[in-house]
């Protein structure tokens, strides 16, 4: 069980089908850090980047948002063009990406879709933390946590 947690950041709505997802949340990642999105961030809570799934249609074939952002203490001032989220409490699965990045968190989430029934998902909203050991190459870790029931 995880307590849940805030975050700001920047949102996209976005679709795994006809490879979309690839385009829009690379996109994404681009403009937060040419933005220098996590400067812009109040109460930061840590210097980790979470990458955040929800708002599912229904589940992972269908629309879905995703925040790129940063988790902070509080939602009180979410600056101007960011978007300010809380999520609550959940049961989650952790898997771990290892090798280089994005391309080990792209074959992770191939493992996580082909194992979609068995893990028992709840779609409330998954999520991928970028720590220290998310820069380190062919050595990169990325945690990556579904809420199941």
């Amino acid at each position: 069980m995880t307590n849940g947690f805030k975050v700001i950041g920047l949102s996209v709505r976005t679709t795994n089908k006809d490879a979309q997802a690839m385009q829009d949340l690379g996109k994404l990642w681009g403009q937060f850090f040419a933005e220098n999105v996590m400067e812009k961030i109040p109460n930061k809570a840590s210097g980790e980047i979470y990458a955040i799934y929800t708002d599912y249609k229904s589940d992972y074939t269908e629309e879905y948002t995703t925040i790129i952002g940063v988790p902070v203490t509080t939602l009180n001032e979410v600056p101007e063009g960011l978007t300010g989220r809380e999520f609550g409490p959940e049961q989650f699965q952790k898997f771990t990406a290892k090798g280089e990045m994005p391309a080990a968190v792209g074959n992770t989430w191939m493992e996580i879709w082909q194992k979609d029934k068995e893990l028992n998902r709840k779609y409330t909203y998954d999520y991928e933390v970028y720590g220290a050991k998310s820069q380190q190459g062919a050595n990169s870790e990325v945690a990556i946590f579904i809420a199941t029931k």
